[in-house]
């Protein structure tokens, strides 16, 4: 199993994995029951996480991601936080060390 995408957006994520699984690619949404306990636990610890099943897989689910993201203009490349300039995996929009927004 493989993360391949996270957000805030539930909605979002639950399109995204329908869209992975049109074209045959087992995935999963992990955490989706934690958008309750923000405030409790960090924000971005919260959000929901969208996995693929197959490891084989994930380079697949990817590039269709990356295709659905040229059309609605998000960026998968990794990016380096302006507050704490760790590196963050293109599919994170929260710096995933101090939760600032890319």
């Amino acid at each position: 199993m493989k993360l391949v995408y996270t957000t805030q957006d539930l909605a979002e994520l639950s399109h995204l994995k329908n869209v992975l699984e049109t074209h045959g690619i087992e995935c999963f949404i992990r955490g989706q029951h934690l958008l309750g306990a923000v405030g409790g636990l960090p924000v971005q610890e919260c959000w929901p996480e969208l996995w693929v099943e197959d490891d084989d897989q994930f380079l697949k689910a990817r590039a269709r991601l990356n295709t659905i993201n040229l059309v609605t203009g998000k960026d998968f490349a990794d990016w380096i936080c302006n507050e704490c300039h760790e590196e963050n995996p293109g599919c994170f929009s929260m710096c995933w060390h101090c939760g600032n927004l890319s």
